[in-house]
């Protein structure tokens, strides 16, 4: 755990080490976390709270940068555990957090009840008094430092990213792309889009990543993983990847076996990407650190494509 400006990194334990990051932001003695991880990432989140110097009731808020459950899974058994607390979430997620039961449906279609349960959890739902929806620059009040709430669209519709004038950074959810520390090198970090399913829009992730770069932050709070800098050129990274994948997706269009060849064409553009960024541990090391990210991407392009082509 990491900590500036009051800000504590918080490792979510989801999948594996440094994957998924939820932050603990604390200014005069109270408390705000951004994200959350699932079910089985809560005793972690509320173990950050005493090294911080704050207790449950100390929790004003807990944000939601969108409602993926990788990000929003453990919000109803977190917000159970803070007596104080209220959530904060895009105008689009908040049904879903108070009624969760249409997130569970539709994940569970995907990937079966058994392995939900197992991954995530039961979703919780949340007392509809004890949500805030969240539309574009409203300020939340963390003991008087102001978190701006930016709607973000783009890696999905839901989605909203946290500038926090005070440490001069964003929240970035998912819409700053991913950046595990695992592919750093004498380049600093490497990243590359986050395009999941249902509602990737290559204009909108545009906008929103041109939009976050015109506030000049120091540095960029990613879920996957953890604080980035240099952020106007991993911003032109973005930019350059979204092209190339869109191009990529037109070019399976029609193939009998797109989803395969889809895959096999992202490997090689994050591979060649990670090489010329001096990562020299080879396919086999990038493909399992990246294969359900590829996986993903490749679907959540299929999506839109199929949107695109209707």
């Amino acid at each position: 755990m990491s900590t500036s400006h009051g800000i504590h990194t918080i490792d979510t334990g989801f999948v594996r080490p440094q994957f998924d990051a939820a932050y603990l932001i604390v200014e005069n003695g109270r408390g705000a976390f951004i994200d959350c991880g699932t079910n089985h990432s809560v005793p972690r989140m509320l173990a950050a709270l005493e090294p911080a110097g704050l207790t449950p009731a100390d929790v004003d808020w807990l944000i939601l940068t969108h409602v993926h459950l990788d990000h929003a899974g453990g919000a109803g058994e977190l917000i159970s555990n803070l007596p104080n607390a209220t959530l904060v979430v895009h105008p689009r997620g908040a049904r879903h957090m108070i009624d969760p039961s249409q997130l569970w449906a539709g994940a569970s279609a995907v990937y079966g009840e058994a392995v939900m349960e197992q991954t995530y959890g039961r979703l919780r739902p949340i007392p509809s008094e004890r949500v805030i929806e969240a539309t574009d620059g409203h300020v939340v009040d963390l003991g008087g430092r102001p978190l701006r709430c930016i709607d973000t669209p783009g890696h999905a519709k839901h989605h909203l990213t946290v500038y926090d004038a005070r440490a001069n950074a964003c929240f970035t959810g998912d819409v700053f792309g991913l950046s595990y520390r695992e592919f750093d090198t004498a380049k600093g970090p490497f990243i590359l889009p986050t395009t999941s399913p249902v509602q990737f829009d290559p204009e909108a992730l545009h906008a929103s990543i041109n939009r976050l770069l015109a506030l000049q932050p120091a540095g960029m709070y990613l879920t996957h993983f953890n604080r980035v800098e240099d952020v106007q050129k991993l911003g032109a990274d973005l930019h350059v990847q979204i092209d190339a994948m869109v191009a990529l997706a037109h070019s399976v269009h029609g193939k009998p076996d797109r989803h395969v060849a889809l895959t096999d064409a992202l490997t090689e553009l994050y591979a060649s990407r990670a090489e010329a960024h001096g990562w020299m541990q080879g396919r086999d090391a990038l493909h399992q650190l990246l294969a359900m990210d590829i996986e993903l991407n490749a679907q959540g392009l299929e999506v839109w494509l199929d949107r695109e082509r209707g």
